[in-house]
């Protein structure tokens, strides 16, 4: 016996590549349903390689029975749909940014801090952080363990995909539209995102920071340590999958290089590929369809007292996303969280 599974927002990019994960890991399910707004219901999803799912309403679905669901509809739905699941008996995992900075409702990366999750009780929903600073903070654990991270200095480059199916749509049709001199006004950017990169994700803070910066300055806090600072630039590049960040760190301890090198080598979910020659690094195009956070460029920043900068890179739809949530379903497993013996 497994545990009975909805996947909220299934329809979505995120969706379904939670879908995919919980097929290609093999989780324990005894059931499973594909959950979306009226206007998706009917339509049919695949789950592995010989299911398909008729995708269900989500406005009029009992959650009664169901242990766990995978949600990924967007923030305003999950705040409505979440804390009917968990009133219904659901252990809620929400992908969206409703919950994160909620002081009672866990905010996990399984690498990092999966002793959250026993704070889960009280609510009955985890949520799952945002794809930027969750690839970050897989990175930084090792390292600040190690030297103890002080200060953190990050520029990210996020593909697209990280506005959703829209947003890979609008890159596909105006790069073909570049091609033939046709103008495509920007619906999901505010400029145009082919052959462009665009210094702006999520809306304006009054400081001046990006709602995306801030969510990467607060989560790190959250999760790895509330003394570290950060302060993030987020720039969405002309990618469809796979975020990259250049990472400067400032340490308490001094850095030895070799040392750093091997605890993110010995650091579970992190792919050290790190030459120092031509192609001696991981790029985005090569980390799609992956589930590790690669890290490379490893190299003392002289322009602080106890610096390292590095390269890193990851699937934003996986272990930024649908990924890290199904570890967090698996991890609650391996802990007894979930109070359900499978056999």
């Amino acid at each position: 016996m497994g545990y009975r599974v909805a996947v909220v927002g299934a329809t979505g990019a995120v969706g379904r590549e939670m879908l995919k994960t919980l097929a290609e890991r093999d989780f324990p399910i005894s059931d499973i349903v594909a959950l979306a707004s009226p206007r998706s219901a009917g339509q049919q999803i695949s789950f592995g390689e010989h299911k398909v799912l008729t995708v269900k309403n989500l406005e009029t679905f009992d959650f009664t029975g169901w242990d766990i669901g995978l949600f990924s509809p967007g923030a305003s739905v999950s705040a409505v749909y979440a804390p009917r699941a968990a009133a219904a008996g659901c252990v809620v995992i929400d992908n969206t940014s409703q919950f994160r900075m909620e002081y009672d409702i866990p905010l996990v990366v399984p690498e990092v801090n999966p002793q959250a999750l026993t704070k889960f009780a009280k609510r009955r929903i985890i949520a799952n952080p945002n794809c930027s600073t969750i690839q970050m903070v897989v990175a930084l654990k090792p390292l600040h363990d190690l030297f103890g991270i002080k200060r953190v200095v990050v520029s990210t480059y996020q593909s697209v995909s990280g506005a959703g199916k829209e947003g890979m749509d609008e890159l596909f049709n105006q790069t073909k539209s570049s091609f033939v001199n046709e103008a495509v006004k920007p619906e999901i950017f505010t400029k145009e995102i082919a052959f462009n990169v665009i210094p702006h994700i999520d809306r304006f803070m009054d400081d001046g920071s990006t709602k995306e910066e801030w969510k990467m300055a607060v989560e790190t806090r959250k999760i790895l340590d509330p003394d570290i600072q950060v302060f993030a630039t987020c720039v969405r590049v002309p990618v469809f999958i796979g975020h990259a960040e250049a990472v400067s760190i400032e340490t308490s301890r001094p850095i030895d290089l070799n040392a750093a090198r091997q605890a993110l080598r010995d650091a579970a979910g992190v792919i050290v590929l790190d030459h120092h020659e031509d192609g001696g690094y991981i790029t985005p195009a090569e980390c799609a369809g992956e589930d590790a956070v690669y890290v490379s460029r490893l190299r003392i920043d002289p322009t602080v007292p106890n610096g390292l900068g590095f390269w890193c890179v990851s699937d934003n739809l996986r272990k930024g996303a649908a990924l890290n949530a199904v570890q967090i379903a698996e991890t609650m497993v391996a802990m007894g969280l979930l109070e359900k013996e499978v056999v």
